[in-house]
């Protein structure tokens, strides 16, 4: 398929309030996009559309070439989105491995074999220790996840995602909360990630932004402000004066 995800005029508005007007957006296969905007502009509102999280009050939201837009959040995953949130939810007394590999169960419904021991699902632990080295976890796979820095917790929030096997990962702020050294890095796994995977992040550091997304969407009061390469996006004037001055002025 051309485009992996795309949305057609999508509003959400509850009263007199415009969360999101009139969205229509393109997410190529294999992409790495980002959407930024000052607090307030619509950002995490338009995930949860993407999601299912929430349902458009007007407009519709594509997966391929199938109008998904009343589709359920669990269906969605089924089809291949899958999305992390700012605030993380891990298994936290379980190993990195034990945590991933029961990720990979589910999936693929061995969960309902209850005879089966965590030990037995070799092909999901082979399949859990693969993903956990692309991530360059493999020397935690024994360390019970809240034992981790947040970062690393951060990765292991992404494996579980990439355990659905999603064509579509939606990153909302990955880096909130990591130490700039930690995000780089954490950025740099994610920027690796395999070419089949199209990344949609909401991130706020510019840094960031401008060194790994390779489309920007600019997000201002619920509607699209620009949209282009990081290049056209630094220089476009309105961007500058909407954001990326407010967010100089601010440092």
């Amino acid at each position: 398929m051309n485009t992996t995800l795309r949305t057609e005029g999508i509003s959400k508005q509850w009263g007199a309030f415009k969360a999101n007007s009139d969205i229509s957006l393109t997410f190529e296969p294999g992409g790495r996009h980002a959407l930024i905007g000052p607090n307030g502009a619509g950002k995490t509102t338009f995930i949860n559309l993407l999601t299912g999280a929430l349902q458009p009050t007007s407009g519709k939201v594509f997966f391929g070439d199938q109008d998904i837009t009343s589709r359920s959040q669990h269906e969605r995953v089924k089809m291949g989105m899958t999305r992390t949130f700012q605030i993380n939810t891990l298994f936290l007394g379980l190993t990195v491995l034990e945590s991933v590999v029961l990720a990979i169960s589910e999936r693929d419904g061995l969960y309902r074999n209850w005879f089966r021991t965590v030990a037995q699902q070799t092909e999901a632990i082979d399949e859990a220790l693969a993903l956990l080295a692309t991530l360059r976890l493999d020397r935690d796979i024994n360390t019970v996840t809240r034992n981790l820095p947040y970062g690393k917790q951060r990765l292991v929030e992404i494996a579980l995602a990439l355990a659905t096997k999603p064509k579509v990962l939606l990153l909302d702020e990955p880096a909130a909360g990591i130490p700039s050294t930690d995000s780089a890095e954490l950025f740099e796994v994610i920027s690796q990630l395999p070419r089949d995977v199209t990344v949609v992040f909401i991130e706020h550091d510019m840094g960031l932004v401008f060194r790994f997304a390779e489309r920007i969407t600019v997000l201002v009061g619920g509607k699209v402000l620009t949209e282009g390469t990081p290049a056209e996006i630094s220089a476009d004037q309105r961007v500058k004066e909407v954001y990326l001055g407010e967010a100089a002025h601010d440092e």
